[in-house]
């Protein structure tokens, strides 16, 4: 009698499992085919960024120094003449594009880019008007000084917020991640100008002699996502760890995120980074991945076609080769579903102007891809 129980608990622990299984598979494949995924444009270098304009065109940035035009049927417009000179190595060349809040009236952009010097090189932002095929009255509002050796970590993201004042993403630059801690630099910072390069008078360090007035928060390492929360108007940010420890952020005005003296990741040789931020006067991350999945690019959804995923913020991964739906409230993030796992680099996430999500890939025959729902 003993062994007939046990043996009739086992199968009906076996079939409990089983259906288990299957619904956990089924309930996987609904998510992953809740929408299409569109070929629009191929054959780019390694593109970077991307803005919509009024019309439903798109400004394609490519790394090796091109700007590009795409239309919605997918059709690819030579290079934009007259974009600034760009140190195409490693992570540098032409990197963020955005529009100015009122480009409608003065076809105004901006780009960043890794500015050259010689053998140095810095992120630099310049803004331009777009017309027809050519960029006029190019000028450079804001450079990274001074322009450092190496290839790696520039930023760099581009993002108006709503009171019309610019924030720019940089990078530690890689070998000079200590001065990510100092006032008196550039280094892993958030820069905060008007429009014209000026610094707004509340910057948090406008009237410190020893800090550079366009700092906004410092601390970072590398951040490459920036989107402003469509409620809150509050700018959130992602950044690269080193080994571990990406991070989500709501940088605020002069506070200090941490790097290099806090992470929960650890350097590539495997040193030790102290976790505890708030204990070494830091700013905790609002959220962060271990292991690293690299991420790039990042958007709030509020689009009319998606209506499960409006408020939702979309962050595409590199390494991790998914895009991330976060769903979050004004402060933090309440859960994570991955998108296409496994499948390819994404550089770029934004939202289209029909409500579609749009990915850029970051390959030598980059693609940009459109989300839509499934039919």
């Amino acid at each position: 009698m003993i062994r007939r129980n046990l043996a009739f608990k086992l199968l009906a622990l076996f079939v409990v499992l089983n259906y288990g299984l299957f619904f956990a598979s089924a309930y996987a494949q609904r998510i992953q085919t809740e929408f299409d995924v569109h070929l629009v444009a191929e054959g780019f270098h390694l593109p970077w960024g991307m803005a919509f304009m009024p019309d439903g065109n798109v400004l394609v940035t490519e790394k090796i120094g091109q700007l590009r035009v795409v239309t919605p049927n997918g059709r690819i417009s030579p290079p934009i003449k007259g974009v600034p000179a760009v140190f195409a190595h490693q992570q540098g060349g032409l990197l963020d594009v955005a529009l100015d809040p009122d480009f409608a009236n003065n076809h105004t952009i901006y780009l960043s880019y890794a500015e050259p010097e010689g053998s140095v090189a810095g992120t630099a932002v310049a803004k331009a008007q777009l017309k027809d095929s050519s960029l006029e009255n190019v000028q450079v509002i804001f450079r990274q000084l001074p322009k450092t050796p190496g290839g790696v970590h520039f930023g760099s993201r581009l993002v108006f917020a709503p009171d019309g004042n610019l924030f720019i993403t940089l990078g530690d630059r890689g070998n000079y991640l200590e001065q990510a801690q100092q006032l008196d630099n550039y280094f892993g910072k958030i820069i905060r100008i008007r429009p014209n390069g000026t610094v707004p008078a509340d910057n948090p360090f406008v009237n410190d002699p020893k800090a550079k007035p366009e700092i906004w928060s410092y601390g970072h390492r590398s951040v490459q996502g920036a989107a402003i929360h469509p409620k809150t108007g509050a700018l959130w940010i992602h950044e690269h760890g080193p080994k571990g420890g990406d991070e989500i952020n709501i940088p605020q005005p002069g506070k200090n995120y941490g790097w290099p003296k806090a992470s929960y990741g650890v350097h590539y040789d495997l040193t030790p980074i102290k976790d505890e931020h708030a204990e070494q006067g830091f700013e905790e991350p609002i959220h962060y991945w271990t292991p690293s999945i690299a991420p790039s690019g990042m958007v709030f959804y509020d689009g009319k076609l998606f209506p499960s995923w409006r408020g939702n913020l979309f962050v595409g991964a590199l390494v991790g080769r998914q895009v991330v739906r976060l769903s979050v409230d004004d402060k933090r993030v309440r859960s994570e579903e991955k998108l296409l796992l496994n499948t390819l680099r994404f550089r770029d996430v934004e939202q289209g102007p029909d409500g579609a999500l749009y990915l850029l890939t970051d390959e030598e025959n980059g693609k940009l891809l459109k989300l839509t729902p499934k039919q």
